[in-house]
């Protein structure tokens, strides 16, 4: 009797009779999977609003400084590599332009590398040594706890009582020491983030997309929480940190993949203040390449699941506020999305043809399958998105040209996310798979497609899945058509951008599979160091 209320008031004059027809089932299984499905994304996307809001609110409540050092404090700066050919030199240049008294400043190499990274970056730390530079090359001949145990090492022989730290991708304004320092003299501030610029941001469709995701990330979601009171992160890089904060919350810890989100949490919890200067900025490499985007996503959804389970439980059972534990609730488990996103593309073919038989002449289901879906699941990722460019001046066009892509792209890398945070819940901590690092700045920069990219049996079999899911939108779209007589015009936008995402994803790993393996071909045999060489003098 309760089945049959609900499809009655889901659909009072279908001329179905649902208690007696034996799809009645089906259909309200699928109708209330569909709908907390729908409910689900919906309250993510209010978070998205949320976000938005609390940025405004807190708009004019800007970081400011208590005071100045009147005699700077020692500082270490450690540059964490792994296998870093193409940009360990700039990195280790970079540093040491950076303004600062070089009796005040020590830079930490912490390169776990097993390639030709050990020439070049022992080459160039012994170049800086000579020019008066106090730089330590420190090189493991183990990846024990990856990123976080090469961090967690340097600090055994760290000088400073602040650290800065820069991925190898990375080139520091000569400034930005001196733009953060002063930030520490509050006794309670525990770490201080910059916002990351993209060296490459107009390389390619991918990459000014992907600028665009971390803009996002960086204006909007940092802005709102760290002006408003919630809890915000480390991004890994690009940052300052009181070596006394990472010893109080425990130091670094490497059962998670995001080590940066681990210890940031920690420390908040222990009551340290972080401050975010979205003004100083710190350039960045992006992955020009699909695959290499992929493993970052992958690393970041996996190691948040990680972060998820290791740490709600104990935020939400703390004497912190409930704004603080909502916001907690949100940001750590927001990579659950991918997984209602995927299931979401699963359910599109029955919702299709639900609608075109027990559905085809009533409103509700018009409403249900092309409005709803359409209106959450895309507007308040594109409002968010285009707030975001705006408050970094630029132009409308320039803020709404990228947005169908961005959410074509948004919806392509979920079954790769979606893979990342069940394994994150419920497998193993897993291999520190790093983002490869191509040195590409420029358009016309096309060296990444001769160099060794993935090239891994497993990559294939999700590949084909992405593929898969590809085909299946496209037979739903063609199904869309078809029927295009009934009225189904708001919906076959929303469905497009799901083909698109899926095509362009799994076209892209492809060639990067297959560029991939045509560059370790070309490569082998040859001298990495002298193909260094050559690429620099070029």
């Amino acid at each position: 009797m309760e089945l049959l209320a609900l499809s009655e008031v889901l659909s009072p004059a279908s001329p179905v009779d649902v208690a007696a027809n034996p799809m009645s089932w089906p259909v309200v299984t699928f109708l209330v999977a569909w709908l907390v499905i729908l409910l689900v994304v919906c309250m993510y996307g209010f978070h998205r609003w949320s976000l938005v809001y609390l940025y405004y609110k807190h708009r004019k409540n800007l970081p400011q400084l208590q005071a100045c050092f009147a005699e700077l404090p020692q500082v270490t700066i450690q540059l964490p590599m792994y296998n870093e050919k193409y940009v360990a030199r700039r990195i280790i240049e970079s540093t040491c332009k950076i303004d600062y008294p070089k009796n005040k400043l020590q830079i930490q190499v912490l390169d776990d590398s097993t390639d030709e990274t050990v020439q070049i970056a022992r080459a160039a730390v012994a170049e800086m040594k000579a020019q008066g530079f106090d730089v330590e090359y420190l090189h493991r001949t183990n990846r024990q706890g990856y990123k976080a145990g090469a961090l967690c090492e340097g600090l055994k022989s760290a000088k400073g009582e602040f650290v800065a730290i820069f991925d190898a991708d990375f080139i520091p304004p000569t400034h930005f020491l001196h733009e953060q320092i002063h930030y520490f003299t509050d006794s309670q501030v525990g770490m201080v983030q910059a916002r990351w610029e993209h060296i490459n941001r107009e390389y390619s469709l991918l990459t000014k997309t992907q600028a665009i995701l971390l803009d996002g990330h960086f204006v909007i979601e940092h802005g709102a929480r760290n002006r408003s009171g919630r809890f915000m992160s480390f991004n890994g890089t690009a940052g300052m940190w009181r070596k006394g904060t990472i010893e109080d919350a425990g130091g670094w810890q490497h059962d998670t993949l995001t080590e940066d989100l681990d210890l940031s949490y920690r420390a908040q919890l222990k009551g340290w203040k972080f401050v975010f200067l979205p003004d100083l900025a710190s350039p960045a490499e992006l992955p020009p390449e699909m695959n290499a985007f992929k493993a970052q996503q992958y690393r970041w959804a996996k190691g948040g699941a990680q972060t998820c389970k290791k740490l709600l439980p104990k935020i939400l059972q703390s004497k912190m506020g409930w704004r603080v534990k909502t916001e907690a609730f949100f940001h750590l488990t927001s990579c659950t999305v991918y997984i209602f996103m995927v299931a979401l593309t699963l359910l599109m073919f029955p919702a299709l043809w639900f609608k075109f038989t027990l559905f085809q002449n009533h409103l509700f289901g018009r409403v249900l399958f092309d409005v709803s879906l359409f209106v959450i699941a895309t507007c308040s990722a594109s409002s968010f998105y285009v707030f975001c460019e705006r408050e970094l001046s630029r132009s409308w066009s320039d803020s709404l040209k990228y947005l169908p892509f961005l959410m074509a792209l948004g919806v392509g890398i979920s079954l790769n996310n979606a893979i990342a945070a069940v394994n994150g819940f419920f497998g193993e901590c897993g291999e520190f798979v790093r983002t490869p690092k191509f040195g590409v700045q420029h358009e016309a920069d096309k060296t990444w497609q001769h160099k060794v990219g993935f090239f891994e049996a497993k990559g294939w079999v999700q590949i084909l899945a992405e593929t898969l899911l590809a085909i299946y939108l496209t037979v739903c779209a063609v199904m869309c058509f078809t029927h295009a007589a009934q009225k189904i015009t708001i919906g076959i936008p929303f469905l497009l951008i799901f083909m698109v995402g899926y095509w362009y994803v799994s076209l892209n790993s492809i060639y990067g599979q297959w560029a991939g393996a045509r560059a370790a071909r070309e490569v082998e045999g040859a001298s990495p160091v002298a193909v260094e060489a050559e690429r620099r003098e070029k």
